[in-house]
């Protein structure tokens, strides 16, 4: 089982404990066993620090940063250990102006599950919950916790 990651990218760091738990939910008792997570703002940097946490605790999960754009500076790949990221099938086709929403889209497509952090109803992270529900994703918002 899969699972990705939306929120709004000005999350708060409070909200940190909340995505360690609702991992660790999905994966004790609903073996998601895989996460996809963007790197687009404050919560996927958190997602991130939780997964590298949580893969200590549960080894056999894995995980992948999605990125839209191949990085072309050193410095783009500074942030991420060997083997973190990912470049999804088909993205180079795709004009770079469309890269995240394509890549967004794509992520929501591969999972089973969804966790969320939504708080209103504008913006990416609120599009692709839609699109998550639209599809029947199983999904835990985190913003109404």
């Amino acid at each position: 089982m899969t699972c990705c990651f939306f929120g709004h990218k000005d999350a708060h760091s409070d909200i940190y404990p909340k995505i360690i738990d609702a991992i660790k939910s999905l994966i004790t008792e609903h073996n998601v066993s895989y996460f996809l997570v963007g790197n687009q703002g404050g919560f996927d940097g958190m997602v991130l620090k939780a997964l590298r946490r949580l893969k200590t605790e549960y080894p056999y999960i894995s995980y992948n940063v999605v990125l839209a754009y191949m990085p072309t500076e050193k410095h783009e790949y500074d942030p991420y250990e060997f083997g973190e990221t990912m470049l999804p099938e088909g993205i180079e086709g795709v004009h770079p102006r469309y890269a995240i929403s394509w890549r967004n889209k794509w992520m929501v497509m591969q999972s089973d599950y969804m966790i969320a952090y939504v708080t209103h109803s504008w913006g990416g992270a609120a599009k692709y919950y839609e699109l998550a529900q639209s599809k029947k994703k199983i999904i835990v918002n985190i913003g109404d916790m």
